[in-house]
């Protein structure tokens, strides 16, 4: 919805690719992002939130997938880091803020569901949030420690883009 109603700006001939960057930065992805932070995210997740973000990506650059032009590239000229690190840094910004609350703070939903593992059927088990978060963290290298120091979590976690 964000992305059309701000096609003008963003598809306009005239204006920069670094200004529609950081347009599409301020206004579209924190729309697409609402409310990653509590998903226990899956690939399909993140491919759907990838291929949707390079659709408009590459509108506004004016390209097409014909011309063949890589993602990075185009990621690069606009100025956007790529969807999956933005969607893992709002999820570990979310942890860090629930290791440092107050221990009578009260407990949402999505914490709830990190704790509580019911019975399943058959298959592979369901993903749920701690499962992602601990994914998250070996793949940055970081432990829950490091969550009390919020400067050194914050420097950690950040993705420029």
């Amino acid at each position: 919805m964000k992305w059309r109603l701000a096609t003008g700006v963003l598809c306009a001939k005239k204006v920069s690719p670094l200004l529609k960057g950081k347009f599409y930065r301020a206004v579209v992805r924190p729309a697409m992002l609402y409310g990653t932070e509590c998903w226990p995210v899956k690939n399909s997740h993140i491919h759907k939130m990838k291929v949707a973000e390079m659709r408009m990506l590459r509108w506004m650059c004016g390209h097409t997938r014909m011309n063949k032009i890589r993602n990075g590239d185009i990621q690069e000229k606009v100025g956007v880091a790529p969807m999956e690190d933005k969607m893992r840094e709002a999820r570990l910004r979310w942890f860090g803020h629930i290791q440092r609350r107050s221990t009578n703070a009260p407990v949402r939903r999505c914490e709830r569901l990190a704790v509580v593992r019911t019975r399943r059927g058959r298959g592979r088990p369901k993903k749920y949030w701690g499962e992602v978060i601990r994914q998250d963290m070996t793949r940055l290298r970081i432990t829950e420690d490091m969550t009390l120091n919020r400067e050194l979590w914050r420097s950690t976690i950040k993705v420029v883009g």
